[in-house]
């Protein structure tokens, strides 16, 4: 302790009696003047006084020094101790995430020994990956589970370039800052329990719909009718039941449901059986009946829960039926949906929905008609039959086209050659953004979703949207439509419109070339009136042949040129049976104008071979990567294309990609594929 001398504060305190001396000196110096004698004495008081506190100031400051090192020792040993025997548990790793020491709480919940376990941290919580140590000195938080119970881990970044430099042991061999991790687990396990208690405990609301009522009891005998709605009721009442819930029924075909959180997560973890058990009920009716279910959770009130059941049960009823859409909060879900949609023959909604769009176009002066990107026929083909209506009604019509593919020219120049229309009909979208107002009627053809339209800029800047589509609903669907008629059952956006030009008004009567672009759109969507096809459709197509529909006109303007012929061609050559059931392909870029279309066509070839349940062809075409996925009624290749991000019909699909090579989204559908079959989605 030599060379160790106090300092600071505490040096300051102690030379403070000494300092006290001045100020003796100045009072024995008034005294001198007072009494020489007295001052003497006082000076001798003085000096005995200094000579005293020096002697014990040398004596006892080596003394505290010894004192105060002694109790620096102790103290550290304390902390040690405090740390390692704190409640929390806490560990220290360099910046690999080794371990470097831990403390007994850690131990405990680890079983791990400090002595002799210096692993990575990322060997004990798995989920704890280097990618989420924090950096330059910050902090973060994740949720971990060990040892059966919930901890809230924090990681502290901790710079340590001021230790390294102090140590004299060791040194850094870069300049960049070095850094150790702390590591602090709050155990979160109780209050976890109750918030899983409390989310539990909250209310569920429910609606319930059959969707084919009407048409299962007709194909009943009239005894037997009240039977079957009986076993329907009491399947409902006994599946509620059974998970503490409660239904009532206020409509012959209509219930509603009031269940907690816990009921409904019992009902996701059977998979919402219910719709199977009521299509096995069966007492001679030839049609199964099938039901809906929307529910609404976690939306912050009971109200609001309802309503957003209501807008389930809409979503649900709108993709077609035979399904469970679950809005929980801002996310939806859907469960089901695998069957085919049920066709129904009355056409009172294609009637209601004519008479409704005649309203509206009353009331504009002009309409412009919008479909997809990527314009195909069944999408032009309808659009020509609202513009045939709106002419009807002496309404100025319009129809917006950016850029024509080689399956619509051939029918956009038979327009534009023919002097019975405007040669101005057809808009690009820059025309369109100039045309559009506040005041005109926005009809959007075979398209319900506003990412997909020819120009969604469309969308914003009109009041009145109305859409016509046969493509099941997704989570983005457009939103303000004044009228919307979505009808998943339908084959086509032509045969909808087939109908409602039926309904519109008296003495319409569409021409030749119009009744052919539509004709094409049908055929084009059943693959030749082999997929997707029912009675109505069929009656579509009699309507329009009545109108002047030639067929060998049609079949003329899809003869193919012989580029894509041979890419076809090539992408048969390359097809690959992944699972033993499922084709995927690719489609050459040079396959024509169009190659997406060309996919498409080599997706419906693909389904001729035995062993293919459903394909897939990917299709790159101007940086967009599309997927045709079809199938018959084996495999549901709707719901794979919504996994993936886009939708369609049960044995029609399809979805597109940016920013992917086409070897990323080939990987991603064998994923996708391989994670479903996993869950049971698809066999």
């Amino acid at each position: 302790m030599n060379k160790v001398k106090l300092t600071g504060q505490l040096r300051r305190l102690l030379r403070v009696p000494i300092l006290l001396v001045l100020f003796f000196v100045v009072v024995d110096i008034g005294i001198y003047f007072i009494s020489v004698p007295a001052g003497m004495l006082v000076t001798v008081a003085i000096l005995a006084y200094l000579a005293a506190e020096l002697i014990v100031n040398h004596i006892y400051s080596r003394s505290i020094l010894n004192e105060m090192v002694t109790f620096a020792a102790h103290y550290g040993q304390v902390q040690k101790q405090l740390v390692t025997e704190l409640a929390v548990p806490y560990a220290i790793t360099d910046d690999h995430g080794h371990l470097l020491w831990f403390n007994d709480a850690f131990e405990s919940i680890t079983g791990k020994d400090r002595h002799r376990y210096s692993k990575s941290i990322t060997s004990l919580f798995s989920t704890i990956t280097m990618d989420k140590f924090p950096q330059n000195g910050n902090s973060v938080e994740y949720h971990v589970s060990a040892d059966s119970r919930d901890y809230r881990m924090q990681i502290r970044s901790v710079e340590i370039d001021p230790l390294i430099a102090q140590s004299g042991i060791i040194e850094k061999k870069t300049e960049e800052p070095a850094y150790m991790y702390a590591f602090f687990l709050f155990d979160e396990t109780e209050l976890k329990s109750y918030i899983r208690k409390y989310e539990d405990e909250t209310m569920v609301c429910g609606l319930i719909y059959l969707d084919n009522y009407d048409e299962a009891l007709e194909n009943v005998e009239i005894v037997r009718r009240s039977l079957l709605t009986a076993l329907i009721d009491r399947k409902i009442s006994k599946y509620v039941q059974d998970v503490d819930g409660i239904v009532k029924k206020y409509e012959s075909d209509k219930y509603i449901v009031v269940m907690r959180t816990r009921s409904l997560n019992e009902m996701k973890a059977l998979k919402f059986n219910i719709l199977e058990e009521v299509k096995s009920v069966n007492i001679g009716n030839d049609i199964a009946m099938t039901l809906s279910i929307g529910i609404g959770a976690n939306n912050g009130s009971y109200r609001r829960n309802y309503e957003c059941a209501r807008i389930a049960i809409d979503l649900a009823l709108g993709r077609g039926g035979d399904q469970v859409v679950l809005k929980d909060g801002d996310s939806i879900t859907y469960f089901g949906g695998k069957s085919q949609a049920v066709e129904r023959n009355t056409r009172v909604k294609a009637r209601v929905k004519a008479h409704a769009l005649k309203e509206f176009m009353d009331s504009k002066e002009k309409v412009v008609v919008m479909g997809h990107k990527n314009f195909d026929i069944d999408c032009f083909g309808s659009a020509i039959g609202i513009s045939r209506a709106a002419q009807a009604l002496n309404k100025k019509v319009y129809i917006v086209i950016d850029t024509p593919n080689t399956s619509t020219r051939p029918f956009i120049e038979s327009f534009r050659k023919n002097p019975d229309y405007d040669p101005h009909m057809f808009l690009s979208v820059s025309e369109a953004k100039e045309m559009v107002d506040r005041d005109t009627l926005l009809v959007v053809v075979d398209t319900n979703k506003p990412d997909y339209t020819e120009c969604q800029e469309l969308l914003h800047q009109t009041r009145t949207i109305v859409v016509l589509d046969h493509h099941r609903q997704g989570n983005a669907s457009i939103r303000d439509a004044v009228l919307s008629y979505i009808e998943p059952y339908a084959s086509s956006a032509c045969e909808m419109v087939a109908e409602i030009l039926q309904y519109f008004t008296e003495g319409i009567k569409l021409r030749n070339v119009e009744a052919d672009a539509m004709y094409a759109g049908i055929m084009i969507d059943t693959d030749g009136f082999i997929q997707h096809t029912g009675v109505r459709t069929f009656e579509a197509a009699a309507y329009l042949r009545r109108c002047g529909a030639d067929v060998t006109r049609v079949r003329k303007m899809f003869r193919e040129d012989m580029e894509e012929y041979k890419a076809r061609g090539e992408a048969l050559r390359n097809v690959e049976l992944y699972r033993g059931r499922f084709a995927i392909t690719e489609c050459p870029a040079n396959a024509g104008e169009s190659p997406s279309i060309v996919g498409s066509k080599v997706a419906n070839q693909l389904l001729n071979i035995r062993e293919v349940k459903a394909s897939f062809v990917l299709t790159e075409d101007k940086g967009v990567i599309y997927i045709s996925a079809r199938a018959i009624d084996e495999v549901n290749v709707q719901i794979i294309m919504e996994r993936m991000g886009g939708g369609g019909h049960l044995n029609m699909a399809g979805t597109q990609f940016t920013g992917k090579t086409m070897d990323e989204v080939k990987t991603l559908l064998k994923s996708v594929l391989d994670e479903m079959i996993e869950e049971g989605e698809i066999e």
